[in-house]
């Protein structure tokens, strides 16, 4: 009984969800530390109400360790963040958690998929390019950095038909 029980409470098999409002703090709390500026709960809330956005979790136990974000429109979507709390990287946890989404993004009729990258961010670009993301263009000085730097992003497209 207590192996079943820390599984649930903080282990087992990572799940992904669809998030709810009640996620909205924890979901703010790992794009914080993921991000240079990072969403507030409000801008989660904001999200988690609209009904052209699409928000999963991953939880782990009874722990929210990861989310990704999807805003849509007609039969496209884009992207808008993926993060995983630090603690967690490097298991493939990402790339579940983006297959899983993408798949429910399909499944709402969506046939193309945008999004942006910083371009000097090799985790994030191998996890984009294995899920079948091709660059189509780069966007110059697009992220300003904490120390006033300015950072190139790309431009990336998969097509789910």
């Amino acid at each position: 009984m207590t192996g079943w029980l820390s599984r649930w409470w903080g282990g087992g098999t990572p799940a992904v969800e669809p998030a709810s409002l009640r996620d909205a703090a924890r979901l703010a709390q790992l794009h914080g530390a993921s991000f240079h500026r990072g969403w507030g709960e409000g801008e989660f809330e904001a999200m988690l109400t609209e009904r052209n956005t699409l928000v999963h979790r991953l939880r782990q136990g009874r722990t929210v360790i990861g989310f990704a974000v999807s805003r849509m429109a007609a039969d496209e979507a884009e992207i808008l963040s993926i993060a995983i709390d630090s603690n967690q990287r490097g298991r493939g946890l990402s790339r579940d958690l983006l297959l899983t989404h993408l798949g429910h993004l399909a499944g709402r009729g969506i046939r193309t998929i945008f999004l942006e990258v910083e371009e000097n961010n090799q985790p994030a670009r191998r996890l984009y390019e294995r899920a079948g993301f091709g660059v189509i263009g780069r966007r110059e000085r697009y992220y300003k950095q904490p120390g006033g730097e300015h950072l190139n992003a790309l431009l990336m497209r998969r097509d789910l038909s």
